[in-house]
């Protein structure tokens, strides 16, 4: 592909190869600093409301988001059910992104599907939405860490996997924190937990929770909660994969030389 671009001692435009690597890195740049920046005014307001809204969520609601997020982050630390194939070797960067775009359109679709057909039954059903969301977004993450070059067997690869979920997922406190250790994971691995038992699964699912509040409170309603349902988890999950992407984007450029080109 060829882009062209204006020559400034010259009105012919020239022509130079587009860089998919290069346009890649520029993403980055803008994801990291959206990473650090301070909060708008809206979203103080949306995190105030949010609070509020806290309180008015079912107690079996609140028990029920915090059953799955313990066993999902049980699962993911321990790699049960979760383990994908072998990691792709060999691609350039254009190829493996084209590869996990379409896995995040897959499962945008899987996690609409699922989130209209909870939030159509009421209060039972869309608690139920929790766990299978859950499952969804997990088993995304380990694909994409496969096709990133990324083998998922070892259990420090886990834990990016979860700092990758917190990212998305989380207070903009807790968002510069997990987004340092990301951004220093060489140094990170040296002091990660060695068992699962030493993970703050209690603040992970904690930061979660508040986040996801107000669009799962919403899928609860009758009469719109299918409506609800399809839209918050189309997002919610494009909104990880995303993250994801610009995660290992970052591994990728920090740890070795891609292969010049890029695509």
């Amino acid at each position: 592909m060829l882009i062209k671009h204006g020559s400034p001692d010259d009105s012919t435009p020239m022509i130079v190869p587009y860089n998919y690597e290069e346009t890649a890195r520029q993403e980055l740049l803008l994801w990291q600093e959206k990473m650090v920046r301070e909060p708008s005014f809206a979203s103080q307001l949306t995190k105030g409301l949010q609070d509020k809204m806290n309180s008015w969520i079912p107690e079996k609601a609140h028990q029920a988001i915090t059953t799955a997020i313990k066993g999902m982050v049980r699962g993911v630390l321990t790699g049960s059910g979760f383990i994908s194939g072998t990691p792709l070797e060999g691609a350039l960067l254009e190829e493996r992104e084209r590869l996990v775009r379409e896995k995040i359109s897959t499962y945008k679709k899987m996690g609409a599907a699922s989130g209209a057909v909870t939030g159509a039954g009421g209060i039972l059903l869309g608690l139920a939405d929790f766990p299978v969301l859950l499952s969804l977004k997990m088993k995304m993450l380990f694909d994409i860490a496969g096709l990133y070059g990324f083998g998922t067997g070892q259990f420090s690869e886990r834990l990016y996997i979860l700092h990758i979920f917190q990212l998305a997922f989380c207070s903009r406190e807790k968002r510069i924190e997990t987004y340092g250790r990301i951004l220093r994971w060489d140094e990170q691995v040296t002091v990660l937990p060695e068992d699962i038992h030493q993970f703050d699964w209690r603040s992970f699912q904690q930061e979660y929770r508040d986040y996801i509040d107000i669009v799962k409170l919403l899928q609860l309603v009758p009469g719109i909660g299918a409506v609800i349902g399809a839209v918050a988890n189309h997002r919610l999950v494009d909104k990880l994969g995303e993250t994801a992407m610009q995660a290992y984007r970052l591994r990728l450029f920090g740890q070795r030389q891609l292969d010049s080109g890029g695509g």
